[in-house]
């Protein structure tokens, strides 16, 4: 057996690899040139705010409010202590907050700047919304549109349960903003927002939206984003891509007063809702039945037989109430309203406060390993100020706390261990000042002017050590979250 060697000429076995040689080449720029338009396509689907600023823009308005003092409490000003409260906090200085100065032997009433925040555009004829809180308190509120027309407005109404405002402001041909879908709205969609942090007009950030239906212990469950939110940009709207408004800017979470990358926007479908009620009457009317209720633990409901933690546990019937008039007990828990699936005992206010007052309602209820249709007329809410007025006549504030506008009271044990604090006193009302700076009741105040209060007679032991005519700032917890507030006493 013979083997045959075929061997080749030098000549050829060059111009062999140099065919090798220009094919790899040949690949390897084919893969190079792949890559630049896969990083185009990848950049394609990134989204580009540019069209939406233009589209949302000129809808999204500043709102300044101004507040009467006299002259002599705007000389005195705010003091170092005021100033190493905002340098403490990372919080910037505003700009018109007045320093001390020489005191005028006549105080005379004039207006001085009292905060900043944002709107947006409802209507051609000059209805803005925005929030609750840029609005409360203020004896004249300033509108400036994108093209540097300002307009006073008329506060038309204010929800602070649900922290939503309408303004009016006497102009015609507006551009107003589009209401979104909130029920379109996806976790992980890109949205947008267009305010005025820190008093920086018309600035955009963007981000996903984190969460939806986000309980913070509001009245209304949220929409929780990573858009940078800042003070200023309250009342500003959420945009989703297509250039629709799908919630109101309102509330961050934050230790140090500035952004910390989670932020809280209430969602447009109910502040329209409200919004509508404040344009027709200029309150808002709410439904109750009068219960007090608590959350189904996975372990109750095994154990009576529910399967799984869902509906209301009425713990308490009000005497009188709607719930004691239509048979509803203590130990039911209310799993339906109208045939509306109750999920967590958070929902049955939510969706009872959207019923109107005098409708009559089915609400199931699972007694006893069994559930049962009640028939219910819903009653009206009515706001607590009595019980307000009632708490300041038991319960006398003192001097200092009566500069303050504030009645407080201990925290019980229970109460310190549900809200897993050691100390704190709880507010039973606040008014005047107190409620100009925010508070309300429930709040629990954990600190005055940077000292930790454990009790109601630490909290009016430090107050009488304070000057009663400065501000005095107060961190304080609502729900789940803390936050400052700064009370300014009248003179």
């Amino acid at each position: 057996m013979s083997v045959l060697a075929v061997s080749m000429s030098p000549r050829a076995e060059a111009r062999r690899g140099w065919w090798v040689a220009g094919l790899l080449l040949l690949v390897l720029a084919v893969l190079f040139a792949a890559q630049p338009a896969q990083a185009q396509a990848q950049a394609r689907g990134l989204p580009d705010f540019t069209d939406l600023v233009d589209q949302v823009g000129p809808s999204v308005v500043n709102i300044r409010t101004l507040e009467k003092v006299s002259a002599r409490s705007a000389e005195e000003g705010v003091d170092e202590e005021m100033l190493e409260f905002f340098r403490r906090f990372g919080l910037p200085v505003p700009p018109n907050v007045p320093r001390q100065g020489p005191r005028s032997g006549r105080p005379q009433p004039e207006e001085q700047p009292r905060g900043v925040g944002s709107g947006f555009i409802l209507s051609a004829d000059g209805f803005i919304m925005t929030n609750a809180h840029v609005v409360d308190g203020a004896d004249e509120v300033l509108v400036t549109l994108p093209d540097k027309r300002e307009f006073k407005a008329r506060i038309v109404g204010a929800d602070k349960r649900t922290d939503v405002a309408v303004v009016k402001i006497e102009a015609t041909g507006l551009p107003a903003v589009k209401i979104g879908d909130v029920g379109r709205l996806k976790v992980g969609e890109w949205v947008m927002a267009i305010g005025s942090p820190f008093g920086l007009e018309n600035t955009v950030t963007a981000g996903i939206v984190s969460a939806k239906q986000r309980d913070t212990g509001d009245y209304l469950p949220l929409i929780q984003t990573d858009v940078a939110i800042n003070p200023g940009n309250s009342g500003g709207p959420l945009i989703n891509l297509r250039g629709e408004v799908v919630g109101i800017n309102s509330q961050i979470y934050s230790r140090s007063g500035g952004y910390m990358g989670i932020a809280f926007a209430i969602p447009i479908d109910e502040a329209m809702r409200v919004s509508e009620q404040l344009r027709s009457s200029g309150r808002v009317t709410r439904g109750r039945i009068g219960v007090q209720i608590d959350q189904v633990t996975k372990e109750v409901a095994e154990a009576i037989g529910l399967g799984k933690p869902q509906g209301a546990l009425v713990r308490g019937v009000e005497a009188g109430a709607p719930a004691e008039k239509a048979g509803v007990e203590a130990g039911d828990i209310i799993i339906r309203l109208d045939g509306k699936a109750i999920e967590k005992s958070t929902d049955l206010p939510r969706m009872v406060g959207s019923i109107k007052p005098g409708t009559r309602s089915t609400l199931t209820v699972f007694r006893r390993g069994a559930t049962k249709d009640l028939t219910v007329t819903i009653g009206e809410f009515e706001p607590e100020k009595p019980v307000a007025r009632k708490a300041q006549e038991e319960k006398p504030r003192t001097a200092a706390a009566s500069a303050l506008g504030l009645t407080v009271i201990d925290l019980t044990e229970a109460q310190k261990k549900d809200l897993k604090l050691k100390g704190g006193v709880r507010v039973e009302s606040a008014v005047e000042a107190a409620a100009r700076a925010g508070l309300r009741e429930g709040d629990v105040i954990l600190a005055l002017a940077n000292v930790e209060v454990g009790s109601v007679r630490e909290f009016e032991a430090l107050l009488g050590k304070l000057d009663k005519g400065k501000p005095v700032h107060v961190l304080f917890r609502r729900g789940e979250w803390a936050q400052y507030a700064v009370i300014r006493p009248q003179r």
